[in-house]
């Protein structure tokens, strides 16, 4: 028979194993899948309950036949510009296996792949091969934008079902979709505006366009206090493409309704922008687009606008002044752009690969 105090002993194992039980399974309903994503060491400050990371980039994954001259030229280099088996420098072109490295380092909530996500055209038989190896490692936290080359642009079509039946749901039928993560409205767009065919042609950017009339009922259906928009070819840059005209009408909107962050690609470079307000583009000359120089509005009460081209295909120099407004750039670094998501503020923080020592940081309040 068991004595008085050995049965007290017993209780009170039974009633701590029960309490921990308890509390196991209490954590297990509260903390979301997305939330479970939230892990990993700070690195734009530290993280809490309701503070969300995020990591953007475009211009990402070369092709495989690109990836093989690529490394052709390294073994070349490392001949004739070291004379010796190694060199430490930074990649020149086809790194998008160290920005993926970062993401891992990261561990964000949601990867924000920028357009041009895989080179030369958005072939299936790359994303299955390219893109998974490397960024589709995150594919389950990804929600991409699509861009012209998705399109295949370069290669004469106008066809971006590679994306489209890579990413499945995640990309939106036509490439525009919004979600929300944690206080935050995300917005993806698509500004490819004249791309696609029949019923899978985008239908243009304007006022009236299908985009444009879903993207005024998803910013009336959506109050929330902070809101980050993003798309492939930036409103405004100094880049060698220069500045995406054909978004003018998008971005007025956003700003008419306190938009605080926009995202964009496609030059391979990386830019900050001071906050910008309505700016209208400018009237058609018959001049070539890329030519045309604008002079965003500055604004207190207006967007602040982050350029980042720097997923991994190569760097292009830059050759124009910066615009007004510009803040920061840079054309000879890979990496990413990190983002903290707070309730009413965010942080910021260029993360370039290794040997690479560019670095972008800073934190605002939104509108």
């Amino acid at each position: 028979m068991n004595s008085p105090a050995t049965s007290r002993r017993r209780s009170r194992r039974t009633l701590i194993a029960v309490s921990v039980l308890a509390f196991v399974a209490l954590a297990l309903l509260t903390i979301s899948p997305l939330r479970a994503y939230v892990t990993g060491a700070a690195t734009t400050g530290p993280r809490t309950e309701s503070s969300y990371v995020i990591a953007a980039a475009g211009d990402i994954v070369c092709s495989s036949r690109m990836e093989r001259q690529a490394q052709e030229r390294v073994r070349e280099l490392q001949t004739r510009d070291t004379g010796v088996p190694s060199d430490s420098r930074p990649a020149r072109s086809c790194a998008a296996g160290a920005t993926a490295d970062l993401l891992r380092e990261l561990s964000p909530a949601a990867v924000l792949p920028l357009g041009d996500v895989q080179y030369e055209c958005g072939d299936a038989a790359e994303f299955s091969q390219s893109y998974a190896a490397t960024w589709g490692q995150f594919k389950s936290v990804s929600r991409p934008v699509v861009g012209n080359h998705e399109y295949g642009s370069s290669c004469g079509r106008s066809d971006a079902s590679g994306y489209f039946d890579y990413f499945g749901a995640a990309a939106g039928e036509k490439g525009w979709y919004s979600y929300d993560l944690g206080p935050w409205h995300l917005i993806a767009l698509n500004s490819e505006c004249t791309a696609g065919r029949g019923t899978e042609a985008v239908g243009g950017c304007n006022p009236g366009s299908e985009q444009y009339r879903w993207l005024q009922a998803d910013l009336a259906a959506h109050k929330n206090a902070c809101t980050l928009a993003y798309w492939h070819e930036p409103r405004f840059s100094s880049g060698r493409h220069g500045s995406a005209n054909q978004m003018a009408a998008i971005w007025n909107e956003l700003v008419a309704l306190k938009v605080d962050v926009v995202l964009s690609g496609h030059n391979h470079i990386y830019e900050r922008f001071d906050y910008i307000g309505h700016t209208d583009a400018p009237r058609d000359t018959g001049q070539d687009p890329e030519s045309i120089v604008e002079t965003p509005n500055l604004d207190p009460q207006g967007i602040q606008e982050f350029v980042v081209g720097t997923g991994g295909r190569n760097h292009v120099r830059l050759n124009k002044p910066p615009l007004v407004g510009e803040v920061v750039r840079d054309d000879s670094s890979f990496g990413v752009l990190s983002m903290t998501l707070k309730p009413g503020s965010y942080d910021w923080e260029f993360m370039p690969v290794k040997g690479s020592t560019f670095q972008d940081h800073g934190s605002a309040k939104c509108r």
